[in-house]
C-alpha cells in the first residue's frame, strides 16, 4: 500500500506558516468538540421507550433475555451485527467486523455500570434468516476466530420487535437503560453513527491523506485506497480492494496468517450462498456480499 502511485503531498511552508494556520483549524475543532459537548447533554435529555425486558436472545448457554445481558449492571449498549447465515468467514460484514474490532477493554465502561454486549441478528438485509441456533454458532465460530471476549447473543429470536420500525439486517448501535425489572430504549443510531465505537477513523482523520476513501473531500492527488474495510491480502502488502468481487474483511489477514481457523461450520450449499471457501488458506478471493457507499463508507449493508 505503500506504492500508491499518489505522489500529491501538502506544501512545506516554515514553521510559523504552519502554526498560524493549524491555530485556525483549532479553532474550528475546538468549536467542533464543545458542538459535540452540547449534543451529548442533549441526548442525555431525551425521553425512553419501554421494550419488553423478556425478549428473548440465544446465549453461549441457552436461552436468555434482554434482561439478562445487562449483566446485573444499569446501562446495556448493544451492537446489532450483520450475519450472513451459511456463509464462510471471508464473506461476512466487513463493516461489523471493522466495528467489533476496535472493542477491547469494557472495564472502563463497566465502572459506569455499563455492559457492552453483541447482538447477532442472524441475518443481512439482503438475505433472510437461517436456522437460529446454527447462525449463532456459526457467529460465535466467528468470534473465536477473531479472537474477540466481548459477550455474545443471538437478537434473532426477538429481532423484529427489538428493532421494530428500524431496518434488521442492518447494523444499529442501541443503548438501553434498566429500572429494576424493566428495561428502557434510550438511545439508537445506525451507519456511519457506529462510528462511535471506532478509533481507526479517527485517528485516520488526523492525518494528510484522511481516510483515502473515494467519498472524501481530499486535494487532487492524494491517495485512493478504495474499500477501506476489504483488502485483497495481508502483511506486508495489504494491498487494497478497489472493487468487487474479492478480498476479505481486512482484520481477519492477522489471524489467518496466525494459523487460526476460519471455518464457521457453515454448510454453503444454499443456491444464494456464494462462492467463497473460507478454507483458512490466505487466498481467498470470494464474491462478497456487500458494499461500501460514498454516503456510508466502510460499512456493508
Amino acid at each position: 500500500m505503500s506504492e500508491n502511485p499518489s505522489t500529491a503531498q501538502p506544501p512545506v511552508v516554515d514553521r510559523a506558516t504552519f502554526e498560524q494556520r493549524l491555530d485556525g483549524l483549532r479553532a474550528r475543532e475546538k468549536a467542533h468538540t464543545r458542538e459535540g459537548d452540547a449534543i451529548a447533554a442533549e441526548r442525555r435529555r431525551l425521553p425512553m421507550v419501554e421494550v419488553a425486558a423478556d425478549s428473548p436472545l440465544l446465549g453461549p448457554d441457552g436461552p436468555v433475555t434482554l434482561l439478562d445481558a445487562f449483566e446485573g449492571r444499569r446501562q446495556l449498549i448493544a451492537y446489532y451485527f450483520m450475519w450472513w447465515p451459511g456463509r464462510p468467514a471471508a464473506e461476512q460484514c466487513e463493516g461489523c467486523t471493522w466495528v467489533m474490532s476496535h472493542v477491547g477493554e469494557l472495564a472502563y465502561l463497566h465502572s459506569r455500570d455499563i455492559t457492552f454486549a453483541v447482538f447477532c441478528q442472524g441475518r443481512n438485509t439482503a438475505y433472510g434468516f437461517g436456522d437460529a441456533r446454527t447462525s449463532y454458532e456459526e457467529s460465535l465460530r466467528y468470534r473465536a476466530f477473531m479472537g474477540w471476549t466481548m459477550p455474545w447473543y443471538s437478537a434473532q429470536p426477538s429481532l423484529e420487535s427489538l428493532l421494530v420500525g428500524r431496518e434488521p439486517g442492518l447494523f444499529h448501535l442501541v443503548c438501553y437503560l434498566r429500572d429494576g425489572d424493566r428495561v428502557f430504549e434510550t438511545y439508537w443510531t445506525k451507519r456511519r453513527g457506529a462510528e462511535a465505537v471506532d478509533y481507526s477513523y479517527a485517528l485516520m482523520d488526523l492525518t494528510a491523506f484522511g481516510r483515502q476513501e473515494d467519498w472524501e473531500d481530499s486535494p487532487a492527488g492524494r491517495p485512493r485506497l478504495g474499500h477501506a474495510t476489504r483488502t485483497l491480502g495481508g502483511a506486508p502488502d495489504w494491498p487494497p480492494l478497489r472493487e468487487w468481487p474479492g478480498g476479505r474483511p481486512t482484520a481477519q489477514w492477522p489471524r489467518i496468517d496466525a494459523g487460526r481457523s476460519d471455518d464457521l461450520g457453515a454448510s454453503g450449499t444454499d443456491a444464494d450462498a456464494g462462492t467463497g471457501t473460507g478454507t483458512g488458506t490466505g487466498t481467498d478471493t470470494s464474491t462478497g456480499p456487500g458494499t461500501g457507499t460514498a454516503a456510508e463508507p466502510g460499512h456493508c449493508h
